[in-house]
């Protein structure tokens, strides 16, 4: 994996090695290595750990050995990341991280899109299982006739000719990174300012 900086940090760029699990090594398992090579491609950081506990950096000092097999010699390393430990009643929630509990917990004046607006969400967050489920199928049934809507709509553009705009993300633009054609997603802007006026018209309505 190959994180690269923007902006600021240009040039920058992080190249992480995932070590495969397997049942016959002695090493670590999970393991991740990597290191931070600054503009000119240098070495300037090495980074150790694992995916699933920790990972520690450590600047390097001096090079040795050659190209294809640099050997570094760094300094004290440090944590930059560690797992945080599920609560001690996770066992009463899925096992879920005390983040994965969160994420549906609900907030005033977001977005009408937000997922957590979703009725089958909120009923089920209720306890709510039936009402929960029959207000779900509800909603894939309407997710069917947006599209068929939308079908129709194309074909009838392309048998006169006429251009058919695709759906746009209404706070990110889908942008091809430079030199492949990895597509991601870029933030447009100006949802905090819609939320401080709670203006909201710009948001399609999908529940």
């Amino acid at each position: 994996m190959d994180i690269v900086g923007e902006n600021s940090a240009t040039g920058i760029k992080c190249h992480l090695k995932y070590i495969p699990y397997s049942y016959f090594t002695r090493d670590t398992q999970r393991r991740v290595k990597g290191v931070v090579m600054n503009a000119d491609g240098q070495v300037k950081w090495v980074l150790n750990g694992t995916w699933d506990n920790k990972i520690e950096i450590a600047p390097v000092i001096s090079t040795n050995g050659t190209k294809d097999s640099p050997i570094y010699k760094t300094g004290n390393y440090k944590t930059i990341w560690s797992r945080r430990l599920p609560p001690l009643d996770s066992d009463k929630y899925y096992s879920f991280t005390t983040l994965a509990c969160q994420l549906n917990e609900w907030e005033e004046d977001v977005a009408p899109t937000d997922s957590r607006r979703r009725p089958d969400q909120r009923l089920m967050e209720e306890g709510k299982w039936d009402d929960s489920n029959s207000e779900k199928v509800r909603l894939e049934e309407a997710q069917r006739l947006r599209r068929r809507e939308r079908e129709a709509e194309a074909e009838s553009a392309a048998s006169e000719g006429r251009p058919y705009p695709p759906y746009e993300p209404v706070w990110f633009t889908k942008l091809k990174e430079e030199g492949n054609d990895t597509l991601f997603h870029v933030y447009k802007g100006n949802y905090w300012e819609c939320k401080n006026k709670q203006d909201w018209s710009k948001c399609p309505s999908i529940f």
